[in-house]
């Protein structure tokens, strides 16, 4: 059997080749499932999916590529199927999710996240406020915001920095609008 994906090197780690492996083959079954059939996997659970990290696995960088383009292909016809069901419910719930967003970023810089505890590591809170500034803009007034800008942004650590998963979370949310939201 061939690989996927390129394995790391032989004392690098990456992610476990049998389990990206599975989750592909889920993937395909759940994408190639009729249209009223529902299934286990969507966009959602992709961006959500983790792997084990292993000696010689396969190239954290390539998997996640792919990862993002199944995520947007999952996206596109979820966004068609609702579409076609009730347009007006899709682009509401859309609106929804990026007003609680807009809720969570109108409050004080320094103080929109929970924060980790003295002796732990958060994200840098001038980091995280600053990248949140940008988020507020593109939904406010439509200033250009890139989907891979979510994905990709990274944060230096700090103690007493915003605690991670609340900022993660929010992170997936914004990239759950701008999927949602985007032109066909």
């Amino acid at each position: 059997m061939t690989d996927t994906f390129p394995r790391v090197r032989k004392h690098e780690r990456g992610y476990a080749a049998e389990e990206v492996e599975e989750f592909l083959a889920r993937a395909r079954e759940a994408y190639a499932a009729p249209r009223g059939e529902q299934t286990a996997i969507g966009a959602q659970q992709i961006r959500d999916t983790t792997f084990t990290i292993v000696r010689r696995g396969y190239s954290a960088t390539h998997v996640d590529a792919a990862l993002e383009r199944l995520e947007d292909a999952f996206a596109t016809r979820e966004r068609e199927r609702a579409l076609h069901a009730d347009e007006v419910g899709w682009y509401g719930d859309a609106r929804g999710l990026a007003q609680i967003v807009l809720d969570r970023l109108s409050r004080p810089a320094g103080q929109r996240f929970a924060r980790s505890s003295v002796f732990a590591q958060g994200y840098r809170r001038r980091d995280v406020d600053r990248f949140a500034n940008r988020i507020s803009r593109y939904l406010e007034n439509g200033k250009p915001l890139n989907l891979e800008d979510v994905r990709t942004v990274t944060f230096r650590a700090q103690r007493g920095g915003y605690r991670e998963r609340q900022v993660d979370y929010l992170l997936d949310s914004v990239v759950s609008v701008m999927l949602a939201v985007r032109a066909s």
